[in-house]
């Protein structure tokens, strides 16, 4: 019996050491070493932004429109004036051939669109001469390539196809922000998105017909003719002359007077005479 007790003490005794030996918690497993954090990239330079922006009717600049600068500003619309001109004036040939022959260098052309024209005096293209109207035109050609965020390298004075002369024909461009302005001296306009632009051949919108300084100057007066004087020796001797031969005129009229007076006084005296004998 007590064998009995003491076995099932022992027994018991087991039990609960094997209950508090589960309900203990294991040890804390050791922590992995800390990974270092992974570097943080640096933001990208933002590319930066053109000065003057696209227009929404801008074809693609790419190689396949073959820099067809009528073909560009029709797909483009709003320039149908320009595209008149360019025609009637002929200098949308030498644009071409200039397109053609320059290796390097390239052409930007400042486009006004139908309501830039349409703010001119009317008759006022008419009103210029063949060869002004060929000026105007060749003033909104500069014979360089300027990209649209390039504006702010060009030096001022900036020549055109126009500018025969280093002192004929210029214009300013200033460059500031987004905004790209141009001043002839007595039109101030502004650059209003880009039409076409590849690597020679740039075409901006411009919201102001460019009138050259040099059509504004009034135009030198012709002197008026001179009448040569005659040497006052000369005419103080044609007086002299003139005054001589009326003198001379004037006193063989008194002696003929008195010739004739005589002659017919003694023709009286002869007839009294007569009578009386």
């Amino acid at each position: 019996m007590k064998q009995i007790i003491f076995f099932s003490l022992l027994i018991l005794s087991a039990h609960i050491f094997f209950i508090t030996t589960s309900a203990q918690s294991p040890a804390a497993a050791p922590k992995p070493p800390a990974k270092p954090a992974p570097a943080t990239p640096a933001p990208a330079t933002a590319p930066a932004k053109p000065l003057v922006p696209s227009l929404p009717q801008s074809p693609s600049s790419d190689s396949s429109s073959g820099q067809d600068i009528i073909k560009i500003l029709r797909k483009a619309k709003s320039f149908n004036t320009l595209i008149r001109l360019l025609k009637t004036t002929q200098i949308i040939n030498q644009i071409n051939a200039q397109l053609v022959t320059t290796k390097s260098g390239g052409l930007t052309i400042l486009a006004p669109d139908d309501g830039a024209f349409s703010q001119l005096k009317a008759g006022y293209f008419n009103s210029l001469g063949e060869r002004q109207q060929k000026e105007l035109i060749q003033f909104h050609v500069l014979p360089v390539y300027v990209s649209s965020s390039n504006f702010d390298s060009l030096s001022n004075p900036v020549l055109t196809l126009a500018s025969d002369s280093p002192s004929g024909y210029q214009m300013n461009v200033t460059a500031y922000g987004n905004n790209v302005n141009i001043s002839t001296g007595s039109v101030n306009a502004t650059l209003t998105g880009i039409v076409y632009s590849d690597k020679t051949l740039a075409i901006y919108h411009v919201d102001k017909v460019l009138i050259p300084l040099d059509f504004s100057k009034p135009k030198a007066l012709a002197p008026a003719p001179t009448i040569a004087k005659a040497p006052k020796g000369a005419k103080d001797s044609s007086s002299d002359d003139d005054q001589g031969v009326t003198t001379k005129a004037t006193s063989g009229a008194i002696m003929n007077l008195i010739s004739l007076q005589g002659t017919m006084f003694v023709s009286l005296f002869v007839a009294a005479l007569t009578m009386l004998s």
